[in-house]
């Protein structure tokens, strides 16, 4: 399969030749004015679900975990992190016993799913900084749980999210740094000593930044200010125009710089499905016509309705930062962050095949998705194992 486009990262026009899964020749060719732009595939942290189907929920099976890795890939994002928010630990291990399987089952999964995203149960039980999060089972940070869901994952577990305040999260931290996986801050109220204590301690991410917090907080000694001047944190944004202003994300942008970005959808279950109201575990929510999630009778989020070929746009749309680099964002940032080798998020030959082809004009609101291509196989609307 031969793929040519306008390269995101630079300028030039190439053509891509796809062979047994893997990127074989990457070559310039003559410039063509008809030509779509080319990028690697998005890879998303934080992917909860999509077209009703919960990487949380009671009712995930492998084969919904195929189905899940497909949907989202025909928008761009051919690789994630299976996100498990918080649930009974029973819950929790047996959803990861049920990716495990999709992983060794079927090839798709295996090259769509780089690692599981545990957000929650260890944060905070505060009203604000929860978030969507059942209070019910919001717990201390355990080792011996971590290390049961690793058994249960076959050590795909790469990322935490936690609120560091909470009783054992340093050395629950620590141990984390110790096993290679990545502790982010998030879902906090935490104070600027302990948000310190946790960066020393090995915290490496603040988790979607300005999101999970409390509707009002002191206006200059906070959580959200803190993470921000913290030049060892990485930082993920949900860009999708609603869970940040426009105002919010040019300064977050320019206060983080492109190097400490990386852009996620939070996407939940509900995307893809048609707007109303559903029951998500103990919630009300509502899918509104323009993709936003709320809880019943608030302006509060319950996760978000859109992928990152609108979050992509929406951050180009209102920060000052090119195209090029908000696909960096959600593409090397992240493999970086994670340990991933970057070469896999690059056009380069000998690379896994993972590609996006689009179109983006100045002030879209999302991509225009015209071809995915996920580990050599180009997708249609046939969904196959």
């Amino acid at each position: 399969m031969v793929y040519r486009g306008v390269s995101v990262a630079t300028g030039k026009t190439l053509e891509v030749r796809i062979e047994q899964g893997q990127i074989h020749e990457v070559r310039e060719i003559k410039p063509s004015k008809d030509l779509p732009y080319l990028s690697p595939g998005f890879f998303d942290l934080q992917i909860n679900g999509h077209r009703g189907i919960d990487y949380s929920g009671e009712d995930l099976t492998p084969e919904k975990v195929l189905e899940v890795c497909r949907s989202v890939a025909k928008t761009g994002t051919t690789r994630h992190f299976a996100t498990i928010i918080t649930r009974p630990k029973e819950r929790i291990l047996a959803n990861l016993r049920i990716l495990t399987e999709a992983r060794n089952r079927y090839s798709f999964v295996r090259a769509s799913i780089l690692g599981v995203h545990l957000e929650g149960p260890f944060i905070s039980e505060e009203d604000g900084p929860r978030g969507a999060h059942n209070r019910e089972f919001v717990r201390d940070p355990d080792i011996d749980e971590f290390e049961e869901w690793q058994e249960a994952a076959e050590g795909t577990v790469r990322l935490v999210t936690l609120a560091p305040e909470r009783k054992g999260a340093i050395p629950f931290i620590q141990h984390l740094r110790k096993k290679g996986v990545v502790a982010a801050i998030g879902h906090t109220g935490a104070s600027a000593e302990v948000i310190q204590e946790a960066i020393r301690s090995g915290a490496s991410l603040s988790t979607h930044l300005g999101n999970g917090s409390h509707a009002q907080i002191p206006r200059l000694r906070n959580y959200i200010w803190e993470q921000l001047a913290a030049d060892e944190l990485y930082a993920s944004f949900i860009c999708d125009g609603f869970h940040l202003p426009p105002s919010v994300m040019k300064v977050f942008s320019r206060a983080k710089g492109i190097e400490r970005i990386i852009l996620v959808s939070d996407v939940a279950f509900l995307a893809g499905l048609k707007p109303g109201f559903y029951k998500w575990g103990h919630l009300d929510v509502e899918l509104h016509p323009d993709g936003r999630i709320t809880q019943v009778g608030t302006p509060f989020f319950a996760g978000a309705g859109h992928l990152l070929d609108r979050g992509i746009a929406q951050f180009v749309r209102h920060t000052d930062m090119s195209l090029s680099m908000a696909i960096r964002a959600c593409t090397v940032n992240p493999a970086r962050l994670t340990a991933i080798p970057e070469s896999n998020f690059k056009l380069e030959g000998g690379t896994p095949a993972h590609l996006v082809l689009f179109d983006h004009r100045e002030g879209d609101d999302t991509l225009r998705i015209l071809k995915v291509v996920a580990e050599g196989e180009e997708l249609d609307g046939t969904e196959k194992p």
